[in-house]
């Protein structure tokens, strides 16, 4: 009987076409690999990858093979995972993608009771303002807004991501307050660069009473990451559009102020991403639920909501 392993290691290598590669997605050496997959082949009395020093491909054999294993792995994976929802408790290690603003202000506070309700838990969570993509990047979740949900994945809505004009108190000084969107034109803008289409992002936005304007900010400054849209807007260099979790505490503090209330940009939910299996890992589950019950204790549904503040 071959082990989980050895079936992970050839099935991953197969995939990306390296040892090296399908170590980073499980999480192992090298060297490991190429000995799971050199005794897997072992066993079965057949090679299964031509190698070289620039290329892996499957032989004939490895192929058939590949072919055979490749869509019962995940079943074997989440049934072993799974087991611990009935005889055990949640284990094993989380890998998890978000936001790097939003992953630290509001869910890295949640990891300490986390771990102390499931110590057998290993978290690596990726800090990072991209979409992942979770099947072959191996990933259990992931939070943000706007994934493109391929098959097999769900995603469970935690609040809506609405976007909002902010500037700071000095900067407004001796300056008018807009009225609505088509007054934010006339000042100093801080906007982003989209990461994925390489073009500024524009928003429209709207109001309780379903009025809609675009809104066009001057680009005076451009940066690629939210945390450094707040930072700049902090000292003082503009107005920026940013998501209200992003910007809430400032708020709060009086740091920022919000120059269109009630008005905001609707970038639609924040969701946990998680794959769909008809056994999902009990560390998967463990936290889907932890994360959801924490949103709805803490009202961050209703607190992120642009059309109250």
């Amino acid at each position: 009987m071959e082990t989980l392993a050895n079936l992970e290691s050839f099935i991953r290598s197969a995939e990306h076409g390296s040892f090296s590669e399908a170590a980073r997605r499980l999480s192992l050496t090298p060297a490991a690999v190429s000995r799971n997959v050199a005794v897997l082949e072992r066993n079965l009395g057949v090679r299964l990858f031509h190698r070289s020093t620039r290329k892996l491909s499957l032989t004939e054999a490895g192929e058939t093979f590949r072919l055979a294993v490749a869509d019962n792995l995940e079943g074997i994976q989440a049934a072993i995972a799974g087991i611990a929802t009935a005889g055990g408790e949640p284990a094993g290690t989380l890998k998890v993608s978000m936001a790097l603003t939003f992953g630290t202000m509001h869910i890295l506070p949640l990891l300490p009771p986390f771990l102390e309700r499931y110590p057998l838990i290993r978290p690596e969570w990726h800090f990072e303002n991209r979409r992942v993509d979770l099947v072959t990047e191996g990933y259990d979740a992931a939070i943000g807004a706007g994934f493109d949900l391929a098959p097999g994945l769900i995603a469970h809505a935690l609040a809506p991501a609405h976007v909002i004009a902010v500037a700071s108190p000095a900067y407004m000084e001796g300056r008018p307050r807009p009225d609505d969107p088509t007054g934010l034109q006339p000042l100093q803008g801080i906007v982003q660069r989209s990461l994925r289409t390489g073009r500024l992002q524009q928003w429209t936005m709207r109001n309780p009473a379903g009025e809609e304007m675009p809104a066009h900010l001057s680009a005076t400054m451009v940066v690629n990451d939210p945390a450094a849209m707040q930072e700049a807007a902090l000292l003082g260099l503009g107005v920026t559009m940013l998501a209200v979790p992003d910007v809430l505490p400032a708020l709060e503090a009086g740091r920022l102020i919000q120059l269109l209330p009630g008005w905001y940009a609707d970038a639609g939910a924040i969701s946990l991403y998680y794959a769909s299996r008809t056994l999902l890992p009990a560390k998967t589950r463990a936290f889907v639920d932890w994360v959801t019950e924490a949103f709805r204790n803490r009202r961050l549904a209703e607190r992120f909501a642009g059309h109250r503040l």
